[in-house]
C-alpha cells in the first residue's frame, strides 16, 4: 500500500497578536452596548414619564 502524504500544517506567527480580535469583549454587540451605557435606563425612564404624564396628569384644556 502506498502511503498518502499528509499536507503540511503551517503555524501562523501572528496568531497570538491577532487573537484579541476574536475575544467576546470586542464583539460588535459589546462595543455598541458600551457606546451608550445609560441609554436603556433613559428610554425606560422617559417612557414611564410620558405615560404617567398623559394618563394621570391631564388638565382640562389644551391652553
Amino acid at each position: 500500500m502506498a502511503k498518502i502524504p499528509t499536507p503540511q500544517l503551517f503555524r501562523d506567527p501572528w496568531a497570538k497578536r491577532e487573537a484579541w480580535r476574536k475575544h467576546p469583549i470586542f464583539s460588535n454587540r459589546a462595543m455598541f452596548s458600551k457606546m451608550f451605557p445609560g441609554f436603556g435606563v433613559a428610554v425606560v425612564a422617559f417612557t414611564t414619564y410620558v405615560i404617567v404624564d398623559n394618563l394621570f396628569l391631564q388638565t382640562g384644556g389644551s391652553h
